[in-house]
C-alpha cells in the first residue's frame, strides 16, 4: 500500500514553536517595558509624596510656632490692660482725695496703652501667618494623598504586570496597564495640583 504524502512534522512543530515564543516574547518585552516606566513613575511619586509631607509637617510646626507666639502676645496684651486698670485706678484714688495725680501715672497709663495696642497688632499678625501656614501645609497634605494613591496604584499595576509575564496572558497585562495609566493620571494631577 503506498504511504501518503510524508509531512515534515518536525520542521512545522519547529516553526508553530516559534511562533509561539515570538508572540509571548513581544507580550514579554511590552510588558517588561511598561512595568519599567509604571516602577520609574511609582519611584518619582514616592518620593513627592514624601517631600510633601514632610514639608507640610514643617508647616505645620511653624503654624503651631507662630500661635504659641500670637498666645504670647495676648498674654501681654491682657497684662498691659491690667496695668493701665490699675494706674487708672491709682489716678482715681489721687482725684478722690482732691489730690493731683502725680504726671508718671499718666505717662504709665499711656505707655501701657501703647503696648497693649502693639501687642495686639503683633498678635494678630502671628494668627495670620499661623493661618497661611497651616492653610499652606493642608494643601501640601492633599498632594501627598494624591502622590500617595499615585503610588498604590502603580504598584498593584506593575504586581499584574509581574503576574502578566509569569503567565503570558495579555488580559492580565490589559488590566496592569489600566491601572498603571490611572496612577500616572493621578500623578500628573498630583503634580498639576
Amino acid at each position: 500500500m503506498p504511504e501518503g504524502p510524508e509531512i515534515d512534522t518536525d520542521k512545522l512543530r519547529e516553526t508553530i514553536d516559534e511562533e509561539i515564543e515570538r508572540e509571548g516574547s513581544t507580550l514579554l518585552r511590552t510588558v517588561a517595558l511598561t512595568t519599567a516606566i509604571f516602577a520609574a513613575l511609582a519611584a518619582i511619586a514616592s518620593l513627592k509624596a514624601g517631600g510633601t509631607v514632610n514639608e507640610a509637617l514643617i508647616l505645620k510646626t511653624e503654624a503651631t510656632r507662630a500661635q504659641a507666639e500670637a498666645s504670647d502676645q495676648w498674654a501681654y496684651y491682657q497684662a498691659k490692660g491690667l496695668k493701665a486698670t490699675v494706674t487708672e485706678a491709682s489716678k482715681n484714688a489721687w482725684l478722690v482725695l482732691d489730690k493731683t495725680p502725680p504726671p508718671e501715672l499718666a505717662a504709665s497709663q499711656e505707655r501701657y496703652l501703647e503696648d497693649k495696642k502693639r501687642s495686639k497688632e503683633q498678635a494678630q499678625e502671628f494668627e495670620k501667618k499661623r493661618d497661611e501656614q497651616s492653610r499652606e501645609a493642608d494643601e501640601l497634605m492633599h498632594h501627598h494623598h494624591l502622590f500617595a494613591q499615585s503610588v498604590a496604584l502603580l504598584q498593584v499595576s506593575i504586581a499584574l504586570g509581574a503576574v502578566a509575564a509569569l503567565t503570558r496572558k495579555r488580559l492580565v497585562w490589559v488590566g496592569s496597564l489600566i491601572l498603571g495609566l490611572g496612577g500616572c493620571g493621578m500623578f500628573a494631577w498630583a503634580f498639576a495640583g
